[in-house]
């Protein structure tokens, strides 16, 4: 996913004598555990604001899959640490991922920071808050195998009152050599499916139009009353029999509101089974989209990387997905320039696009990330041109892609949850459709939070462009 930041733009009704600020960078993940942050501080008596002036308490949330990813928390906290001076009780937190990462290198080589908490540590903030008051620094960057935050409601810090997060499942287990994520993030286990439901249905409740199942690898959710997937292995038939797998979860969500449109990311590809296929073509309203990263499209790179799959694996799995669900709109994760890849391997992954036809695609070159397997045993060897050249081809035919894909629509009528105001005017409105791509129509009578069908007259390389006819 791309790394922008993502501002809270809503306050919230609650109040208290200290404030608190949060910007959430990176992934969907570390935006919903924002909101579990900013329940946890509401419940020690602080105020959430959106002015970092005034706030007593400034969290970034951050995020370390890549370099430039931690270059912009590290230019912000110095801009963060400028606050300082017009405010000297000022407290400044780095959360998340990029908080496990570096751990204490934040507080004592940089200084640029008082606290340093990690993803499963979040329920100590208001005592390592108060740590820093008392003139200490604080730090809890301690992984958990049982953390899943499954009772905390959280507080919907950036909502536009349609559309919301659930996470189901914390950590990955997948080990992929270029990744972090494991070391960041701990190992896989999923939150019981009871607390997911009771979260679907108060969204629900309260005028949410559609949910979002989150997790690092949300198609590997598995429920069997708790503990590890090793254990479940040697479980007795009736535990499995009984036990609550990716496919079951869906369809207990859809379940909530035939009206509410559910939708999940990110999948593995090993683990989109045709049971979640089959659960998806099932219901109407489960979103007929999966983000299915490929990350190359040759095998001995796949190899490298640690994906546990084949390129004619995953053009099968594409496919198989297309048989059961005609109309599933698809995309991926791309890396370009991984370790020892050559210009054949290179032309592999276009080809292994070009085949798949994917609806749109997050890419990126390859960045080495301290920890990881390819940092430790293999050399970043592709030149930074080459690299930049990969992916600048990467990025080109995917606009033909997504353009050729998109143009399919014209003509066609398609239905949109209308989520926001178009960026370019307010006079029109914005949403997606079942695919996950963006539709741009006239506002006319419609308002945010409305289904509206939409007839597609024009398009672009990213959005639909139509009229409402209902």
């Amino acid at each position: 996913m791309s790394t922008e930041v993502l501002q809270q733009t809503k306050e919230t009704q609650l109040t208290g004598n200290k404030q608190f600020y949060i910007e959430s960078y990176g992934c969907a993940m570390n935006f919903s555990d924002s909101e579990i942050i900013g329940s946890i501080m509401a419940e020690h008596g602080y105020g959430h604001t959106n002015d970092e002036f005034d706030a007593d308490v400034i969290f970034l949330n951050t995020c370390a899959i890549r370099e430039n990813a931690e270059k912009t928390i590290r230019d912000r906290l110095k801009h963060l640490r400028l606050n300082k001076k017009k405010n000297s009780d000022l407290i400044i937190g780095v959360l998340g991922c990029m908080a496990e990462r570096l751990k204490t290198k934040l507080l004592e080589e940089e200084k640029l920071v008082d606290v340093v908490v990690g993803p499963d540590a979040y329920r100590d903030l208001p005592k390592l808050v108060a740590e820093v008051e008392e003139g200490n620094r604080a730090i809890n960057v301690l992984l958990s195998r049982e953390e899943t935050y499954a009772e905390i409601s959280p507080m919907r810090l950036n909502t536009n009152g349609v559309s919301a997060f659930i996470s189901i499942m914390r950590g990955c287990d997948n080990m992929c050599s270029f990744c972090v994520v494991p070391f960041t993030r701990g190992r896989e286990r999923s939150r019981d499916p009871e607390s997911i439901v009771a979260e679907a249905k108060t969204l629900s409740e309260a005028g949410y139009k559609e949910v979002t199942l989150l997790g690092q690898n949300v198609d590997s959710y598995l429920w069997f009353g708790g503990g590890p997937k090793v254990e479940f292995k040697n479980a007795d038939d009736s535990t499995k029999a009984n036990a609550v797998t990716f496919a079951k979860l869906l369809e207990m969500v859809a379940k909530v509101d035939p009206n509410m449109r559910v939708r999940f990311s990110t999948s593995h590809p090993k683990d989109i089974c045709d049971d979640v296929l089959y659960t998806m073509c099932k219901y109407d309203n489960i979103c007929k989209y999966i983000h299915l990263p490929a990350q190359s499209g040759n095998t001995r790179v796949l190899e490298i990387m640690n994906r546990t799959y084949t390129r004619e694996w995953y053009l099968d799995k594409v496919k198989r997905i297309r048989e059961i669900i005609p109309e599933c709109g698809i995309s991926c994760d791309i890396i370009a320039g991984f370790c020892s890849e050559t210009e054949e391997e290179h032309q592999d992954t276009l080809s292994l696009m070009q085949q798949s036809r994917f609806d749109f695609s997050y890419m990126y070159k390859y960045s080495e990330r301290p920890g990881t397997l390819a940092a430790k045993k293999m050399e970043d060897d592709v030149p930074e041109e080459v690299k930049s050249r990969r992916l600048t081809e990467i990025i080109q035919l995917q606009n033909e892609l997504s353009l050729q894909n998109n143009s399919a629509y014209i003509g066609k009528t398609v239905r949109v949850l209308a989520d926001s105001l178009s960026k370019k005017s307010d006079q029109d409105l914005s949403g997606r459709n079942d695919q996950n791509i963006k539709v741009v129509f006239p506002k006319g009578e419609h308002k945010i939070g409305d289904y509206v069908d939409v007839l597609i007259e024009r398009v672009t390389v990213t959005t639909l462009i139509g009229k409402a006819i209902n």
